[in-house]
């Protein structure tokens, strides 16, 4: 008989699996090693969809001792992340959102920040958002959210870079040059794209004062 306990730690003697052995403590080993060599302040990104680095609350218990890992960039794709960050954690670390799209869900459930993708194209409407639910104004932030999510969906896509900088073309006349191998978004995907950027632009809501 194995009883399992939610945290890989509990003592199952890997009866159900190595997950402290395999991966908490190679990743713990490894932000250890940078914190140490930099000697900064750190902000952890945790992306498990996009780049494959999830950094699970084991880990973040694992650090917490370490008071160089002040902040988590939570990018998981899953909002109940958030929330179990809170609970195991309480307010250990500053929590940020790295999910556009899930930007107003992670700060309603307590996200103290928004590391955003489409903010130079959109500067004043991603400050709205965020100000005005720091202000307890749920129902004016969600009516620019809402406006706003087709072109957050924007962030989340393996094109991601280059939908961004399409945006910023059309919106604040920059560029769409991308690093190598990447290339600027050409064709059908192209036109779909700046149907969905000039779309949003002509309804483009008021915005309230702060």
């Amino acid at each position: 008989l194995v009883v399992s306990g939610l945290n890989p730690h509990a003592g199952e003697d890997g009866a159900l699996g190595h997950e402290d052995q395999s991966i908490v403590a190679p990743a713990v080993a490894t932000l250890r090693a940078v914190a140490q060599a930099g000697d900064l302040p750190i902000m952890i990104y945790s992306n498990r969809l996009a780049y494959k680095v999830d950094i699970t609350p084991d880990i973040m218990e694992e650090l917490a001792a370490d008071a160089r890992f002040v902040a988590i960039k939570e990018s998981s794709d899953d909002i109940r992340r958030t929330t179990e960050i809170f609970n195991r954690l309480g307010k250990r670390y500053t929590v940020l959102t790295g999910v556009d799209n899930l930007a107003f869900e992670a700060l309603s459930v307590g996200a103290q920040g928004w590391v955003a993708g489409l903010v130079c194209a959109f500067p004043a409407e991603t400050v709205a958002i965020y100000k005005l639910m720091q202000l307890g104004r749920r129902e004016e932030a969600l009516k620019i959210y809402s406006w706003f999510r087709p072109l957050l969906d924007l962030d989340v896509s393996s094109y991601l870079v280059q939908n961004i900088k399409l945006a910023e073309v059309l919106a604040i006349g920059s560029n769409d040059r991308v690093r190598m191998p990447r290339q600027p978004l050409s064709g059908a995907l192209r036109a779909s794209v700046e149907k969905t950027i000039r779309d949003a632009m002509a309804t483009r809501p008021a915005l309230p004062k702060l």
